[in-house]
């Protein structure tokens, strides 16, 4: 199925010592781009959960965030405990600074700055039960899978106004059919009041047979015809299951070329009004493939 690239999922799971969170929002991106929050408590799992959301998406920028909520007085994964003795060490030859300095603050400014002090804060890990890497495991799966339902609605949604606006960009095609005579007319009449203007005896035959090899110059027929062809592969290559994002893209830009040559050629205002109409609609298409898998 189609996917769009815009999506966001999140699972939680529960164990005996805390309830875990994973939430994956995505946007669109030419490549993988992938960003990661994840708390000290499962940073180990970090290339792993890297891994698993990238063989999935695929495609997009991707941000990631991984948090917990302590049930029943769990421990938070890192332990802080105070180096007492470091700490008073540190403490009395500050204090004896800041008297021979002549500073007058008070304690609370100093007790912080000794906090700060290297190895006076010592961190004990808690180690992680197997049951609870399973349950995060299982938890980036799940948000996994809730972010690529996400996306299949909205891919969904996407191919069916592109397919719409390529029904209106054939319908617009098909509106130049009935003006083409007109065109022609029109320069086989502005071509003669110029020359009638200019007061010479023009051989009728010649005029004609100039008439038509100046015409074949503005003739849009096969431009008509890979416009549909264009169009016709489109619609195939969108009911493809996944990742035609980009051989959308590139259809698109054929049938850009084969809108401007028509334009280049039209030699006439209504055809002109069209092939503007055909544009605003191409160009709406190519800003939602930017969006599509």
């Amino acid at each position: 199925m189609v996917k769009s690239m815009t999506g966001y999922g999140r699972a939680e799971r529960h164990t005996k010592q805390r309830k875990i969170i994973v939430e994956i929002k995505s946007l669109n991106s030419k490549q993988l781009d992938m960003s990661a929050r994840i708390p000290t408590l499962y940073r180990e799992k970090e290339y792993d959960i890297r891994n698993t959301v990238g063989r999935a998406l695929g495609r997009g920028k991707v941000d990631i965030a991984v948090s917990f909520e302590n049930l029943g007085g769990a421990k938070t994964g890192c332990g802080g405990t105070i180096n007492a003795a470091l700490f008073k060490s540190y403490y009395e030859q500050l204090v004896r600074l800041r008297s021979e300095l002549g500073d007058t603050n008070g304690n609370e400014p100093l007790m912080t700055a000794v906090l700060r002090l290297p190895e006076v804060m010592q961190t004990e890990m808690v180690k992680i039960r197997p049951e609870e890497w399973a349950a995060l495991a299982e938890a980036v799966d799940e948000a996994v899978e809730n972010l690529n339902r996400f996306r299949e609605q909205e891919g969904e949604v996407l191919i069916a106004d592109l397919l719409k606006r390529i029904d209106t960009i054939e319908e617009l095609a098909a509106q130049i059919v009935p003006l083409e005579g007109e065109r022609i007319e029109t320069v086989r009449a502005r071509l003669r009041d110029n020359l009638e203007a200019l007061q010479v005896k023009v051989d009728n035959n010649r005029f004609e047979q100039e008439i038509i090899y100046y015409l074949e110059k503005f003739d849009i027929t096969e431009e008509k015809v890979r416009l549909k062809q264009h169009c016709d592969y489109f619609r195939t290559v969108a009911r493809e299951s996944e990742g035609v994002g980009r051989k959308l893209g590139f259809i698109a830009q054929e049938i850009g070329r084969e809108i401007n040559t028509t334009g280049s050629k039209a030699n006439h205002a209504g055809i002109q009004k069209l092939v503007v109409r055909m544009k605003d609609e191409l160009e709406k298409i190519k800003e939602q493939l930017l969006n599509l898998l």
